[in-house]
This record gives structure tokens, C-alpha cells and sequence, in this order.
């Protein structure tokens, strides 16, 4: 029995001792330091945006490594960074927010034309009027681990306009019945309530299948649409010679957000049948889908 006794508490014994041995291999890390942030342009100042001069750098941004630590010593992991550009007071919490990613590099050049087009087309700021932005650096490691953000530096910025995406219906030319160029928009497709036995019934029925021109790039309509169905928008009702729809092969868009194009293949309705706000902006060539 003393010796059953003696083995189990021998054995015990040297569990603990492999234990503490592996806590002593473990690689814990130990930290690191948020990169600091400069630009070419001094904070606080005007970044100059021209159409004329669209090519031209508008900024550079340089960082320090945060030089992430572990008990192993400086990771010789790759760091990756994102710069984030936002409206000043949104504190990098705007969903429309945009983000460069940068794989290594401790720099970064901006074009004007690049910074305009993210300005117009994904923050949605309205040209030709002071705005004003804050910019930062967030690095991690790994697969997005171990965040570390920058300073923030903040800029005014005036965002120049630029043809639309998409050329969207415009000022009646000659015939407005037979001339796409009307201002017009409609909606056609099983997705729709006006379709006929195939769904795709045109002339759609207006005015409950027409978009209200909210602006000469931007028109929206609320509608009842058919889950996992196609539609199609039309700037002539009853004619099929111009039309947008899909980048891609049919049916290939997000059906809540996507981009579109001039003579595209057929769009996708979300899966779910109900009501739905759609939105349709030519200046950024997208379309958005969203439940009511």
C-alpha cells in the first residue's frame, strides 16, 4: 500500500515539474509601441485637390515600426497597416470610412485623384465645399492581431467633382420617347409586381415601378420585390435599348450593394420577398437594396 502511495505521489510530482516547464517555454508577448504619424503637409492645413493636377501627389504619410515584442525577443513577423481616412468627429466609427491596406511598407503616397475618389465615392462628401478629415495608421500582426493606432492627424480637404461613373439619364434629347437620354428611371423583372407571366412584362407599370429623380446622378424607389428574383432598370419604359444592370454574368451582384453598368446582365433581388428602399447613384455607379 506505501508503495502505491509513494508512485502516485512520485508521479504527481513530476506532472508538475513538466508543467511548469512548458509555462517556461511558452512565447508570451510582451508589447509594443503605436506608430507615430507624419505627413508632407503640415496638420491642420488644406491638402490641395485639382482636376488639373489630378496626378500629382496630394500627400505622403510616413510611420514608425511599433515593433511588436515577445519574451523571444523583436517579432520577425510581417507587419501590415491600414490607413484610415474618416470625417473629423466620427472617430474612425463611420461605416463608410475608408481604409488603404498596406502590407510592410512604413510610407505612403496619395494621389490627388485617389484621395478625391475616396472623398467622393466611398465617404460621399459633396463636392466643391470645405470638409474636414483626420487620417491614422493602425498596424497589427498575424492574422489582424494586436492593434496598435497611431496619432490622429487632421486636414480640410475640397473634393473637386468628376463625370458620373455611370452616365446616367439626363436632358431630353430630340424624341423623348424613343431617346434614352429622358431622366427617367424604371424598374422591370420578376423581381417586380408589373411582370407579366414571364415577369418581365414592358412597358413596367408606372407610377409605381418609376424612380424619383432625386438629383441628375441619384434616384431611388420603394417597392415590393420578389425574393431571388431578376430586374433590370430602364431609362425608357417599353424599350429595351438601354439598360443597366450587373458588372458581371447575371444574377452575379450582392443583391444588398454592388456596383452597376451600362448594358449590364440581370440583378439579383435579396432572398427575402418584402418591401425595400432602393437607391440607385450614378456618380459612384452603385446600387443599394434595403429592407424596410
Amino acid at each position: 500500500m506505501n508503495k502505491i502511495i509513494k508512485l502516485v505521489s512520485f508521479f504527481s510530482l513530476l506532472g508538475v515539474l513538466v508543467s511548469c516547464k512548458k509555462d517556461e517555454n511558452r512565447i508570451l508577448f510582451e508589447g509594443g509601441k503605436a506608430p507615430v504619424l507624419t505627413a508632407s503637409i503640415a496638420e491642420n492645413s488644406n491638402i490641395p485637390l485639382s482636376f488639373a493636377t489630378k496626378d500629382n501627389e496630394a500627400i505622403r504619410f510616413n510611420w514608425t515600426n511599433p515593433d511588436y515584442r515577445f519574451t523571444t525577443g523583436v517579432s520577425s513577423q510581417d507587419v501590415k497597416y491600414a490607413l484610415e481616412i474618416d470625417t473629423t468627429g466620427a472617430n474612425f466609427t463611420n461605416p463608410k470610412k475608408q481604409t488603404v491596406s498596406i502590407s510592410k511598407d512604413l510610407s505612403k503616397t496619395i494621389t490627388q485623384n485617389d484621395l478625391n475618389d475616396y472623398l467622393l465615392n466611398q465617404l460621399v462628401l459633396v463636392p466643391a465645399i470645405p470638409h474636414n478629415i483626420e487620417m491614422r495608421v493602425v498596424s497589427t500582426i498575424g492574422n489582424g492581431a494586436v492593434p496598435l493606432a497611431s496619432n490622429v492627424m487632421k486636414f480640410r480637404v475640397t473634393p473637386y467633382a468628376i463625370p458620373p461613373k455611370v452616365i446616367p439619364p439626363g436632358t431630353p434629347v430630340g424624341n423623348p420617347a424613343t431617346n434614352w437620354m429622358n431622366g427617367r428611371l424604371y424598374i422591370v423583372g420578376n423581381a417586380t409586381p408589373g411582370g407579366d407571366a414571364s415577369g418581365w412584362n414592358n412597358p413596367v407599370p408606372v407610377p409605381s415601378q418609376e424612380f424619383t429623380k432625386v438629383s441628375a446622378t441619384f434616384y431611388t424607389l420603394t417597392i415590393a420585390l420578389n425574393g431571388g428574383k431578376s430586374y433590370l432598370l430602364l431609362p425608357v419604359n417599353g424599350d429595351w435599348g438601354v439598360k443597366y444592370g450587373a458588372l458581371g454574368a447575371n444574377n452575379s451582384n450582392n443583391p444588398n450593394s454592388d456596383d452597376f453598368r451600362q448594358g449590364g446582365g440581370d440583378l439579383i433581388s435579396p432572398a427575402a420577398s418584402g418591401n425595400y428602399k432602393i437607391e440607385v447613384d450614378f456618380q459612384r455607379g452603385k446600387i443599394t437594396v434595403t429592407k424596410l
